[in-house]
């Protein structure tokens, strides 16, 4: 049949399948979010699933999704996505044939490429000198299923859980996924070591370990403060208080220590009965009506409390700083180096499995506190990629936040606002859009009367002025830990107390989730043709609800990212086949007639 369409609008035209999917696919992630928003509110009437409400919505819905995503795409983006893509085929084959792996580097990000060889020669020596880790040679998935059913069926016939916690903490065997563990470089160190990463994020133990994190992690937040940093701002705020209280001298000694492989190496069997002890140590016999006994059951991880607790701890004063930030670890001290040094090495044989390398400084530095390593790359998020505007924003407005912390003075400030300059011109910012989002950044955190006509600082005044202000404001982290903390409520427990003076407490952790009572969030992909596309929905959604009682219901548009390169290039996880359950595989081939319903019933 002749045809006058060209090849290139056959091309065009055949991918209206593909689009049509990845429509529906957005279409009902939308539709499911708004049906459960609008079906589990308290405050106002439910409205119905059954209302013919939703199916106008949806209609809407698709045909904005569709005419958005069928916009044509200009001639030079498509030329430069068929260039991108014959670069990404021709880097893949040449990465295949000379057998080499790419990775994210640690720490940089930047990417880094590596003989396989090298690598699995580096893999095979840590689990070799660790002892830790084996190769697996047959599939265990449904040994690890059945193990944490059975232990979550015996729980709750002993009523040590009940039936809700139980079908709460059951694995669910189609998303359920092997743990596995995979390496990245890290070139800024001597002969390019490995550090190990452990993907648990689809284990048979995840809905455990997020029960067990939400119900203890308030409990460590409020009772382990003092020994946390939370972020880089906390450091510099509890430095700046050890000065204004007399503390720091000619003498005091800064040192830093790193401990290897914290995550990969913890004994599990100490780290239970460690957890049992921080609960009894403070009191809290129950945790959310679970006895301690019952959470050393379904596991957790809290080594570290003890080793901070007995190692360094005891032998510092109390006036001095320490904190760790998860394997680093900062703390002063005013005795001499070889003390210090003696206080490092005994807590270096505290365990086998905790070794740590320390670096000792006096020198202070009058300047900038903040270290710039030789071995970091000045790289951040390219203006060049394809990421909402609001993204090129947040990462000006966090350097500059970070340069005014960290600066103790006007002139180190401008030495680093230069440096932040050139930085993110090399990657490629312009110029004109740099100036505009300095001139934002001071103008929204100075008065206008202390700023010239166009917004930026020129003195020590408004600098001290600008950096007093940003102090006395909580970072981010700072108020999810302190929100994290004020969820727990302690209750005096009067029953089975057998001796005098005994303070049993049944810690309650109660989340307020009121904040985002009233939002509803749904995620769209960003691209440069969708631009509009969540305004658009907007509109429908205000069209449906604007003038009526749920307007006070907020719809939150946010951006769901394309792939990057490395997601392109690196392959860091084995086969799906490796990973998911043998038994549906063997099922999808067999096709049997009839399909198991109960939970688990392999077990």
């Amino acid at each position: 049949m002749y045809h006058p369409f060209t090849a290139s609008q056959l091309a065009y035209l055949s991918r209206e399948e593909t689009l049509q999917k990845r429509i529906d696919r957005e279409r009902d992630d939308t539709m499911k979010k708004l049906k459960k928003c609008m079906s589990e509110i308290t405050d106002l009437a439910k409205i119905p699933l059954t209302l013919p409400l939703y199916k106008s919505y949806s209609d809407r819905l698709r045909s904005c999704l569709t005419q958005s995503y069928m916009t044509i795409i200009p001639l030079i983006d498509q030329i430069r996505a068929l260039r991108e893509l014959k670069m990404v085929q021709s880097i893949r084959k040449k990465l295949k044939k000379h057998k080499l792996m790419l990775r994210a580097t640690d720490k940089s990000g930047v990417l880094h490429i590596g003989r396989q060889i090298d690598y699995e020669r580096k893999a095979a020596e840590y689990r070799q000198t660790t002892g830790a880790y084996e190769e697996l040679t047959s599939n265990p998935f449904n040994d690890i299923i059945c193990q944490v059913t059975r232990l979550l069926n015996q729980l709750q016939s002993m009523k040590k859980i009940t039936e809700w916690q139980r079908l709460k903490l059951m694995p669910i065997r189609k998303k359920t996924e092997l743990a596995y563990m995979y390496f990245i470089p890290k070139p800024h160190k001597k002969g390019t070591p490995l550090r190990p990463i452990l993907n648990t994020i689809h284990a048979a133990t995840k809905q455990i370990s997020q029960f067990l994190d939400k119900s203890i992690r308030p409990l460590f937040d409020r009772f382990v403060r003092q020994t946390m940093f939370v972020d880089d701002a906390d450091l510099l705020d509890r430095l700046q208080k050890y000065i204004q209280k007399g503390y720091f001298n000619a003498s005091t000694l800064f040192i830093t220590f790193d401990i290897t492989n914290l995550y990969t190496m913890l004994p599990q069997e100490e780290s239970l009965a460690i957890l049992a002890e921080f609960l009894r140590v403070h009191n809290c016999e129950r945790v959310n009506g679970l006895s301690i006994d019952n959470i050393v059951e379904l596991a957790a991880n809290i080594f570290m409390w003890k080793w901070d607790r007995q190692t360094i701890l005891p032998k510092l004063g109390s006036h001095e700083i320490y904190g760790r930030y998860i394997d680093d670890v900062f703390f002063t001290c005013n005795q001499s180096e070889d003390k210090v040094k003696e206080l490092l090495e005994a807590a270096n044989n505290f365990h086998p499995n905790i070794k740590l390398e320390y670096k000792i400084e006096q020198q202070w530095y009058s300047g900038i506190i903040g270290h710039h390593k030789p071995s970091a790359q000045p790289t951040v998020v390219s203006f060049l990629s394809d990421h909402p505007r609001h993204v090129f924003q947040n990462v000006i407005h966090t350097a500059l936040t970070r340069a005014v912390r960290y600066s103790s003075s006007f002139e180190v400030f401008n030495n680093e606002r230069r440096a932040i300059r050139l930085m993110f011109l090399y990657n490629r910012y312009p110029s004109n859009y740099i100036n505009q989002q300095f001139q934002k950044f001071f103008a929204d955190y100075m008065s206008s009367s202390s700023l010239p006509f166009i917004p930026m600082i020129t003195n020590p005044s408004q600098f001290f002025a600008l950096r007093q202000k940003l102090s006395t404001q909580p970072t981010t982290k700072q108020t999810q830990l302190a929100t994290s903390a004020a969820a727990v409520h302690l209750i005096q427990n009067t029953q089975n107390v057998t001796q005098r003076n005994t303070n049993n407490m049944e810690a309650t952790v109660k989340r307020n989730n009121n904040k985002f009572k009233n939002n509803l969030f749904v995620h769209v992909t960003h691209e440069a043709r969708l631009k509009g596309l969540a305004r658009e929905i907007h509109m429908i959604h205000d069209s449906f609800f604007k003038d009526t009682s749920y307007a006070n219901i907020r719809l939150v548009v946010g951006h769901r990212i394309d792939p990057n390169i490395e997601f392109e290039l690196s392959r860091k996880r084995p086969s799906l086949s490796l990973l998911k359950d043998p038994l549906e595989k063997n099922q999808n081939e067999i096709k049997p007639l009839t399909t198991a319903t109960k939970t688990n019933e392999h077990c």
